[in-house]
């Protein structure tokens, strides 16, 4: 049975659909288990895509309401967490506010005020080389994957969203990031958002998927729904993938311990 832990809520400002809606959606498709992970609140205002420190407290409230209005489907409570460097202490606090099944870690800010995957910015990728993006978003995600907050990564080349790749063999910047996760036995995820996005593709990119899948790198498949249409989007291409990436188990999650289960 498939799993989906990667789901929002409207308290992100850019997701629509109440976690019950989520929850009959997964149920209508057969899948038994999802868990929601907004976008992690921050001790100030930070941007206009997540949840605020306030809400934190209706967004548990409204996962709690999900699982007593569907009962059949095992509704799990994760954050999706923004690593930003300097910025840990934050997440070890959150981490003590709720008892989590588990936490997303994610790079979206690659400097400042640049969330590399928001339109807004778009230009940057013309305005200086590719490679000089790709090569600090790659280590930020190294960053994040070694700081041992997280039970697992998010959508691990979202720096291809809007389809810009230096040219050449772009499995320099996958190395490092997948021998971390060996290292720390962090485990990532295939999310078929990419497939919505100007990419045009899963994330992470086949290559990479074979080698995290030689390396002895955990896998989850997620959806990142942002509305409950999109919850379970595409499972079959991605168990595929995984598969042919030599992929036989995936992940299940709870109280912050994991499981296996096979594909």
């Amino acid at each position: 049975m498939s799993a989906d832990y990667h789901l929002h809520t409207p308290l992100c400002h850019h997701a629509e659909g109440s976690p019950g809606e989520y929850a009959r959606a997964a149920l209508a498709l057969g899948i038994r288990e999802i868990g929601f992970s907004d976008h992690n609140p921050m001790p100030e205002k930070f941007d206009d895509w997540r949840m605020s420190i306030d809400d934190l407290p209706r967004y548990l409230e409204m996962v709690h309401e999900a699982r007593a209005q569907v009962p059949e489907v095992t509704i799990r409570m994760g954050l999706e967490c923004d690593f930003i460097a300097g910025r840990e202490e934050w997440i070890e606090k959150l981490a003590g506010m709720a008892e989590w099944d588990y936490l997303i870690g994610s790079v979206h800010y690659i400097a400042p005020g640049w969330d590399v995957d928001n339109p807004k910015w778009i230009g940057r990728f013309t305005e200086r080389p590719v490679d000089e993006i790709w090569t600090m978003y790659w280590e930020a995600y190294e960053q994040c994957i070694r700081s041992g907050l997280f039970d697992f990564v998010a959508h691990p080349d979202l720096v291809k969203k809007f389809g810009f790749k230096p040219p050449g063999d772009l499995r320099k910047y996958y190395v490092p990031s997948i021998a971390a996760a060996a290292e720390k036995n962090v485990a990532i995820e295939i999310n078929t958002a990419g497939l919505r996005k100007p990419a045009g593709e899963m994330y992470p990119s086949r290559e990479f998927l074979k080698m995290a899948s030689w390396a002895g790198v955990p896998l989850v498949i997620n959806s990142d729904a942002h509305a409950p249409s999109e919850v379970g989007a595409n499972f079959a291409e991605a168990t595929a993938l995984a598969k042919q990436a030599g992929y036989t188990q995936t992940l299940r999650f709870h109280k912050r311990k994991r499981t296996f289960a096979p594909l």
